[in-house]
């Protein structure tokens, strides 16, 4: 495995070692004791996600305020276009988003750690979405900024299409007025 900087330190790109031939491939998509070295601390996990969504189907950008969540996050099947933000005011990365994409084929994930948001675009017809997170879905403290905020300005790669978004988060909140971390 190797851990890749971002333009935002605390997240990494990690790209697995990819054993594959004609019957196909095997890789290890998690061990502890290169993670933690990675990210610089241990990091324990409590859950395991799988969601499965079809093509324009956005998701986020979401956190939550207490009970934090980091989160592991990789493509079983497809591809989509991945986004963590800085939510941490006291960062002078604050606002500060890098976007990539996460593939069945580039076997990828993405470690976004707490203190940032999190949201995803599938740009396949479907995507297998699998993530690990360091605590448990806590919904009274969930927060939803809004995918299309202009201060943000996110390059969702659309391609003209209308993104499908939750109820939720088509009336999530802008940066300016969203409840952050310190």
């Amino acid at each position: 495995m190797k851990a890749i900087s971002t333009a935002l330190p605390e997240v990494l790109l990690i790209e697995p070692k990819v054993f594959g031939d004609d019957r196909g491939f095997f890789f290890e998509s998690f061990n502890e004791r290169f993670f933690n070295e990675a990210v610089g601390r241990p990091v324990t996990f409590v859950q395991d996600n799988h969601s499965r969504s079809a093509r324009h189907v956005l998701r986020g950008l979401h956190y939550q305020i207490e009970h934090t969540q980091g989160k592991l996050v990789r493509v079983a099947k497809g591809s989509v276009y991945d986004i963590a933000i800085d939510l941490r005011r006291s960062s002078p990365r604050f606002g500060q988003w890098i976007g990539v994409e996460l593939s069945e084929a580039n076997q990828r994930q993405l470690w976004i750690p707490e203190g940032f948001g999190h949201g995803f675009m599938v740009t396949s017809d479907s995507a297998d979405f699998l993530y690990k997170t360091t605590d448990y879905w806590a919904p009274a403290a969930e927060r939803c900024i809004a995918w299309n905020d202009p201060t943000l300005a996110i390059d969702w790669p659309l391609n003209g299409a209308t993104p499908m978004v939750s109820g939720k988060d088509h009336n999530g909140t802008l940066l300016v007025d969203a409840e952050v971390f310190v």
